[in-house]
C-alpha cells in the first residue's frame, strides 16, 4: 500500500499569504497523489482564521487540523515565525476532521462526545490526532476519560502565556480553548516514542495547599520561595518576566503509586502571589522533586525516542514524523536552535519528513488497556508514519 508525505514551509507577514505558500510548497511535493490530511503548525503571532483561510485556498476540502506554536519544527529545524504544512496521503487513506469548542470547560465531555462519534462511524481508525488548548482545559482528564483502546496522539497549543492567548483549528472552524481531532483510516503502521531529559537532583518538596490548576504552597510557604531559596533569586522577582516563564525548565516530579517513575508536571508560569500555574490538577499532600535537565540528556532522549518509534512500525518504511516538543526544550535548546531535530535526523535520516512543533504537553496511547491514556509534560514526541510493504 502506497504511503505518501510531504512537508512545506513559509514565512510572511501575511497570515493568509504564509498558509497559502506552505500549502503550495507542500502540494508540489505530493506528485500525482491527493492528500488525506492536512497538519497544520503556525505561529501563535498570527491570526488563525487567515492561516486557515489561505491553506484552504489551495486545499479546497481537504480536512485540515492545527495549532499554534512558539516555534514550528521540520527537518530544517526550529522556525518561530514560519507557518508548516505537512500533508500525507495515498491508496485508501481517509480521514475527517471535528472541532469541539468547548473542550476548555468541558474535557471530559469532549473525551464521552469523541468516543460517540467513533461508535457511530463503526470503522476502525488508525490514528485520533488530537490538539488541544494547552492554557485552559484539563488534559489529564480528557485522557482519562478516553478508552484506552483509542489509539490517540496528540499534544497542546502553545501561544501568548501573558494572554493566554493560543489556538487550535479543525477544517475552516478555529478558536483557542477548544480541541481539533482528526480520525486517521488506512493500512499503515504508526509507531510513537517518547522521552525527557530531566532528572530529579534530591530537593524534596510537600504540596501542602494547592486548588485546581494552582500550586499555592510547597512545605507550607509560597511556591515561589521554595525556588526563591533554591537558585537565589528573591522571590518577588519570580513573578516576574523572564522567571516567571523560565520556571517551565525547572518541573516537579511527582511520585506515583505503584511506579518507579516520576510524573513530570511543568509549571506555565509563576503568578503575582508566588503560586505555580499548571495545566494539571495537583493534589494537597504530593510528594515532588526537583527536576533538572541537560542539553546532552535531551539529544540522547531524542534518539532513544526515535528509536522507538522506528521499532514500532515493525519494518515499515518511514514517510513522515510527526515531533511534538515541550516548550521547555525550545527553552533549554536556545543556544543551538533545532538541535533535536538533528539528534532525530540521526536516527531516522534527513529524508524523511518531519513536520510539529513546540508544546504545553502532549498525549500518548496508554501503554496497555489496563490504564489510561498519558498526559505528558516536558516531553519529546516523535509519530513515526510508516508504509506497509505490498
Amino acid at each position: 500500500m502506497t504511503l505518501v508525505a510531504a512537508v512545506g514551509q513559509a514565512h510572511a507577514l501575511d497570515a493568509r499569504e504564509a498558509g497559502l505558500q506552505a500549502a503550495h510548497h507542500a502540494l508540489n511535493q505530493m506528485g500525482s497523489f491527493s492528500p488525506a490530511l492536512a497538519i497544520i503548525a503556525s505561529p501563535h503571532r498570527l491570526e488563525a482564521q487567515m492561516v486557515v483561510s489561505g491553506a484552504i485556498s489551495l486545499l479546497s476540502n481537504i480536512p485540515i487540523i492545527g495549532f499554534s506554536t512558539p516555534a514550528a519544527l521540520t527537518r530544517a529545524g526550529a522556525h518561530s515565525n514560519s507557518v508548516v504544512v505537512a500533508l500525507i496521503g495515498g491508496d485508501e487513506i481517509q480521514a475527517e476532521t471535528h472541532w469541539f469548542s468547548a473542550y476548555s470547560q468541558a474535557s471530559a465531555e469532549t473525551a464521552t462526545r469523541l468516543k460517540q462519534l467513533l461508535g457511530y462511524e463503526q470503522r476502525p481508525i488508525n490514528t485520533l490526532l488530537a490538539f488541544a488548548d494547552g492554557l485552559n482545559g484539563n488534559a489529564e482528564e480528557f485522557c482519562q476519560s478516553l478508552p484506552a483502546n483509542i489509539p490517540i496522539l496528540g499534544a497542546l497549543a502553545a501561544g501568548d502565556l501573558q494572554n493566554n492567548v493560543g489556538y487550535q483549528f479543525a477544517g475552516t472552524q478555529s478558536g483557542s480553548g477548544g480541541m481539533a481531532s482528526a480520525f486517521l483510516r488506512g493500512n499503515f503502521k504508526v509507531g510513537i516514542g517518547y522521552g525527557h531529559g530531566w532528572r530529579p537532583i534530591g530537593n524534596h518538596f510537600r504540596v501542602t495547599r494547592s486548588r485546581g490548576f494552582w500550586i499555592r504552597t510547597l512545605d507550607g510557604r509560597p511556591a515561589s520561595e521554595s525556588y526563591a531559596t533554591l537558585f537565589g533569586h528573591p522571590s518577588r522577582t519570580w513573578a516576574f518576566p523572564p522567571l516567571n516563564y523560565l520556571t517551565r525548565i525547572y518541573p516537579l516530579g511527582f511520585e506515583q503509586p505503584n511506579s518507579n517513575e516520576l510524573l513530570v508536571r511543568s509549571p506555565l508560569r509563576i503568578e503575582a502571589d508566588g503560586s505555580f500555574r499548571m495545566n494539571a490538577p495537583v493534589r494537597d499532600g504530593s510528594d515532588a522533586y526537583l527536576l533538572i535537565g541537560s542539553p546532552s540528556h535531551c539529544l540522547d532522549i531524542a534518539r532513544e525516542a526515535t528509536q522507538q518509534a522506528i521499532l514500532a512500525i515493525n519494518g515499515a518504511k518511514p514517510v513522515l514524523a510527526l515531533v511534538f516538543a515541550d516548550t521547555a526544550w525550545q527553552m533549554m535548546l536556545q543556544a543551538k536552535p533545532g538541535a533535536e531535530i538533528q539528534a532525530i535526523q540521526d536516527i531516522l535520516g534527513k529524508e524523511v519528513p518531519i513536520a510539529g512543533g513546540y508544546t504545553l504537553g502532549q498525549i500518548v496511547p496508554a501503554r496497555n488497556l489496563n490504564e489510561a491514556h498519558q498526559f505528558l509534560n516536558q516531553h519529546l514526541v516523535i509519530a513515526v508514519f510508516g508504509e506497509i510493504a505490498a
